[in-house]
């Protein structure tokens, strides 16, 4: 399953990744990425701007995993 978000928002990206779990999405302007056990893995292509991305949502992630304690 593939998602495309138009707008970058970390913390809806994380919800999304939070709950499938396993999958694709896509980042209008910022590029592909995969997710797995519910964290984003990196990109194929080490661009800086896609690793920022990539660290900002998985902190959104652990954020989102803390308030469910």
């Amino acid at each position: 399953m593939l998602r495309v978000f138009k707008h970058y928002r970390p913390n809806q990206i994380a919800r999304y990744v939070k709950s499938y779990f396993r999958g694709r999405l896509f980042i209008m302007g910022i590029g592909a990425f995969e997710f797995d056990y519910g964290r984003l893995l990196p990109p194929k292509n080490e661009d800086l701007k896609a690793l920022g991305v990539l660290s900002e949502v998985n902190k959104e992630i652990q954020l989102l995993a803390e308030d469910m304690l």
